[in-house]
């Protein structure tokens, strides 16, 4: 793996300011975030086995090594392997501060996992049994694997406008946009730091 080079910008005036300019961040929202962050990533970086086992530790219930490899992804946005704290920096603003597209494309990125621009039946069945994994036994009510399968197959009929068999990024933003159980549940990202 090429290690990432380390972001820094504690004594560069200009780092943290191109940093608020490029997320939605003010600069003691990113200090605090960059201290924390070098906290428990004094390299300056994280690969992706510290990501999942930060990432297990807010789920203690279920198995979060799946969706946090496809998490990392979206993450790593140089795809070398490692996170720089620009990078987090730049998913967490979309995430908490972005606009409702913003989230969505970053969902679509989510489940395409092969970035090929579309999403097959198999990818979104990777991501949703991943999200189960993740929930573990705190999953209410359990679901077997038919159930789940199920599932995916009504959502996927759903997405799949044309009907040939992929999801494109089109067809993921026109349903998900109509759709106000997706647009409420986007909002849970909206934070306040």
């Amino acid at each position: 793996m090429e290690h990432a080079r380390p972001y820094r910008f504690h004594s560069d005036t200009d780092g943290l300011e191109a940093l608020c300019r490029d997320t939605k961040f003010s600069r003691r929202e990113i200090q605090l975030m960059y201290r924390s962050f070098k906290q428990v990533c004094p390299s300056g970086f994280v690969d992706e086995d510290a990501f999942k086992q930060i990432f297990s530790q807010f789920f203690p219930y279920g198995n979060a090594s799946s969706y946090a490899h496809y998490v990392f992804k979206t993450f790593d946005q140089n795809r070398n392997g490692a996170i720089r704290f620009k990078d987090f920096l730049h998913c967490l603003s979309l995430l908490c501060r972005g606009s409702p597209r913003d989230k969505l494309r970053w969902a679509f990125s989510l489940y395409d996992i092969n970035g090929d621009g579309c999403i097959t039946k198999k990818e979104m069945t990777d991501i949703v049994c991943s999200v189960y994994a993740l929930l573990g036994r705190r999953s209410h009510p359990a679901v077997d694997e038919k159930s789940l399968r199920d599932h995916v197959d009504r959502i996927f009929l759903k997405m799949d406008l044309n009907k040939d068999g992929v999801v494109t990024i089109d067809e993921f933003m026109e349903i998900c946009t109509k759709d106000e159980t997706i647009s409420k549940s986007l909002s849970l990202f909206d934070t306040v730091l």
